[in-house]
């Protein structure tokens, strides 16, 4: 498959389907409009990749749905340069989202086959993450920390502590947070030890699990 006029069509249309569902990032929508998600997806899929649907990727994994990414990328609040800890790659989607927004997006992925599938969407489309690795997200990546931003692309029943601690002060965290119920949450470093939490809503996601996968 490559990027087609239709593609790019599709996308426009998509772009205003977010926003009369609330997005007003324009950094975010900018974004959206620019990468290819048909490429993130199997061919079988590409007739429905600009749709506000999730479709399975290898691995028994999902593309979330364009209003989750737009909604997480937005809360966010994204400004350039900005050094962001995406946990899960997965399709790779959301990070070519967080890099055409001119973050630096350092991510990891616990399952081999989906680190080497975005691996090779990265390099067919020249967006590239400034750090990608295969490893344990639950553990962050502690010696690129503290970052200015971290994404959590799956749902935690409990709080990572490992991930708070990589935080600058001043930074947010954007994460599902519980078991079968998750809420979309925000956490905003406001000292050493201490934290705002905000909730947006209920949202659904794979669980986060630890250790990685071949």
């Amino acid at each position: 498959m490559i990027d087609e006029f239709k593609h790019k069509g599709k996308r426009e249309q998509l772009v205003k389907l977010l926003r009369q569902k609330g997005i007003e990032d324009e950094n975010v929508l900018q974004a959206i409009n620019k990468v290819p998600r048909h490429l993130f997806m199997d061919s079988a899929f590409e007739e429905f990749a600009y749709k506000d649907q999730a479709f399975p990727i290898a691995a028994g994994q999902t593309i979330s749905h364009p209003f989750t990414v737009a909604k997480q990328s937005s809360l966010l609040h994204i400004n350039h340069g900005d050094k962001v800890l995406e946990v899960g790659t997965g399709s790779g989607y959301q990070a070519a989202v967080l890099v055409e927004m001119g973050a630096d997006v350092y991510t990891v992925e616990r399952q081999k086959e989906l680190f080497d599938f975005s691996q090779r969407i990265f390099k067919k489309i020249k967006i590239r993450p400034k750090y990608a690795t295969y490893g344990d997200g639950y553990k962050g990546l502690p010696s690129f920390a503290p970052f200015d931003r971290i994404i959590v692309t799956a749902g935690s029943s409990t709080i990572p502590k490992t991930l708070l601690k990589q935080l600058k002060i001043g930074g947010i965290m954007v994460i599902p947070i519980g078991a079968k119920n998750q809420m979309m949450t925000t956490f905003l470093r406001v000292g050493e030890r201490d934290f705002e939490r905000m909730e947006f809503g209920d949202c659904q996601f794979v669980p986060m699990l630890e250790r990685t996968e071949k």
